[in-house]
């Protein structure tokens, strides 16, 4: 069965850690203190999960999901990631973070800022405009009439499919924005940031998304 390694297990990454296990998926999880922390995470999501260093669950997983602050990506393992997809669930809070200023003049995104730290892995967007608690909450099966959508974008198509294929186990549509170049138009304070909204919704929303706030 697909592993994947999770870097950070915060809200996000513990319930895509709880939902991925539901799923059948065997999770690795990780967090800047060390594995010891993650006991009683590790002892909940059961066998098929287990606690680790972000280097161990980088290297362990077929895929990544990397859902740590902003101020904290140059922490993340690059040789361990390398050639492999990785989903990036972060999000602009200047307040928590500190100003970017490439950022702030609207010059890059947060996902193409992991995508130069991690120069031989995929980025994908994903996951980053839904509340954590809906994420295991708000999926309904394929074909559910006003089914929620959520949005990715990528430079890489494969990592924008795998990003589809886990949305839509997850239990929502996808809309793909295009370029990470174009992965602003989810992020926040924008209409699409954590909008209960279906896919001619969302797509409505990217479209009318000012580019600075």
């Amino acid at each position: 069965m697909t592993t994947i390694g999770i870097i950070g297990a915060g809200h996000i990454g513990s319930q895509l850690a709880r939902k991925a296990v539901e799923l059948g998926y065997d999770v690795v999880i990780s967090n800047s203190r060390g594995p010891e922390i993650l006991a009683d995470l590790a002892a909940e999501l059961g066998p098929k999960a287990r606690a680790a260093t972000p280097a161990e669950a980088a290297a362990a997983g077929d895929f990544a999901i990397v859902t740590v602050p902003l101020k904290a990506i140059p922490d993340v393992p690059v040789e361990p990631l390398a050639g492999k997809i990785v989903l990036d669930t972060n999000n602009y809070y200047w307040e928590r973070d500190g100003h970017f200023p490439a950022l702030d003049a609207g010059e890059a995104t947060t996902s193409s800022l992991l995508q130069e730290h991690l120069p031989h892995s995929k980025v994908a967007k994903a996951f980053n405009h839904i509340l954590f608690s809906q994420i295991t909450t708000d999926g309904t099966p394929a074909g559910t009439p006003d089914r929620r959508a959520l949005a990715t974008a990528s430079d890489y198509p494969d990592a924008a499919e795998l990003v589809a294929r886990l949305y839509d186990e997850f239990g929502f549509d996808t809309v793909n924005i295009g370029p990470l170049a174009e992965s602003w138009r989810v992020e926040r304070d924008r209409p699409a940031y954590v909008a209960r909204q279906n896919a001619a919704e969302l797509t409505d929303n990217l479209a009318r998304a000012p580019r600075t706030i």
